[in-house]
């Protein structure tokens, strides 16, 4: 079946992708709604441990949350946000806090981070299942990956959703998910495979669960 489906590139000059407003203004309040965890707490835990904690925020969109971090918790911590349009909410920018404009998909960090995170990110995303391979490598060895994920939007060739055998290959590799809050979450450093071969991806998905148009990405299964 030809379905048209978009290279990253071409994905990333897509309407869909290059908008600068969907799912962009959280702070830390919407980051923990969303992913069921108090950043500022997780951080300053950390900071009480004797650490330097570092945080990364992929699709980090204007990074009001990596703003209000780095402006209200005290102690030493890095904070690093990722875009791929640069619509950042400062200057001035702290200087605990670096913003990025690149695409997530080749960007790659030069030290492993304590937290990773990534706020309705990866719906946009044109191979999820590569940004969640490496992810878990960029992990310190206790990190904690968490990302919002929709494994409908993980297709074959047909277009047909994967299903509970995606679900099923992601925790085999230790991933965990959870159905009813569509959460993805790696727990520590790994480094995994997963028997997926990327195809492309189709931009005229439409709405997901969040009710914005995303994107699907289409695989083989080895």
């Amino acid at each position: 079946m030809n379905l048209g489906l978009l290279g990253d590139a071409e994905l990333e000059r897509s309407p869909v992708v290059a908008n600068n407003a969907m799912n962009r203004e959280r702070r830390l309040a919407g980051y923990r709604r969303e992913l069921g965890l108090d950043i500022a707490r997780f951080l300053r835990d950390r900071i009480s441990a004797g650490a330097v904690p570092r945080w990364l925020d992929l699709c980090c969109g204007t990074a009001n949350a990596l703003f209000e971090a780095a402006r209200t918790i005290p102690g030493e911590f890095e904070l690093v946000g990722v875009d791929l349009v640069d619509f950042f909410a400062g200057p001035p920018t702290p200087p605990r806090l670096q913003l990025i404009t690149a695409s997530i998909t080749t960007w790659t960090p030069d030290a492993p981070f304590d937290l990773i995170t990534s706020v309705h990110g990866l719906h946009y995303i044109g191979d999820k299942l590569a940004i969640l391979t490496k992810a878990a490598t960029w992990l310190a060895p206790d990190g904690l990956f968490i990302a919002n994920f929709d494994p409908h939007a993980i297709r074959d060739d047909s277009g047909t959703p994967f299903g509970p055998r995606l679900t099923r290959d992601l925790r085999a590799t230790g991933f965990t998910y959870n159905s009813r809050t569509r959460r993805i979450t790696c727990p520590a450093r790994r480094d995994l495979t997963l028997p997926y071969t990327y195809l492309g991806s189709d931009d005229h998905a439409g709405p997901n669960y969040t009710g914005q148009p995303a994107v699907n990405s289409h695989y083989l299964r080895s």
